[in-house]
């Protein structure tokens, strides 16, 4: 297993502006492989009904790449190489952030009836996270 911490940067991290058909009768956007993504979809899961206050995120992928999508409303998400922060608002459906290994990302100020779309690399593997601000720091540093 490959371990980016330490490689990765905030500046790694970007938005992509996805493609927007427009139609009378409502707008499509689509995410395919290789084309809007630079990797393979292995996994797509959306998050919704976040109280109020409440963060999620709140932890790094040592291989898998990850795209975040505003499907409805709005959140920030801030990212964090261990030596710079970057903060990014997602509020639009045809925006993805790219999100790549070794980042720290936490995701606040959900909006009500947020919907954040998230399209993964790689399959659900608890190996692959790191968890703990503590270790993320200590790994990227070590590097």
């Amino acid at each position: 297993m490959s371990d980016f911490h330490g490689k990765s940067t905030i500046d790694d991290c970007k938005v992509i502006a996805l493609p927007k058909i427009h139609h009378p009768n409502g707008n499509l956007t689509l995410v395919q492989n290789h084309q809007e993504v630079q990797f393979d979809i292995a996994r797509v899961y959306y998050v919704y009904d976040v109280p109020a206050g409440a963060d999620r995120g709140g932890h790094s992928h040592k291989e898998c790449f990850e795209l975040l999508v505003a499907a409805t409303g709005s959140f920030d998400v801030v990212v964090d190489d261990g030596k710079a922060t970057r903060r990014f608002t997602l509020n639009r459906p045809d925006q993805a952030l790219l999100i790549v290994p070794g980042i720290w990302r936490t995701l606040h100020n959900f909006s009500s009836a947020a919907v954040c779309l998230v399209i993964d690399s790689h399959r659900y593997d608890e190996n692959d996270y790191v968890r703990d601000y503590q270790q993320f720091t200590t790994m990227v540093n070590s590097k």
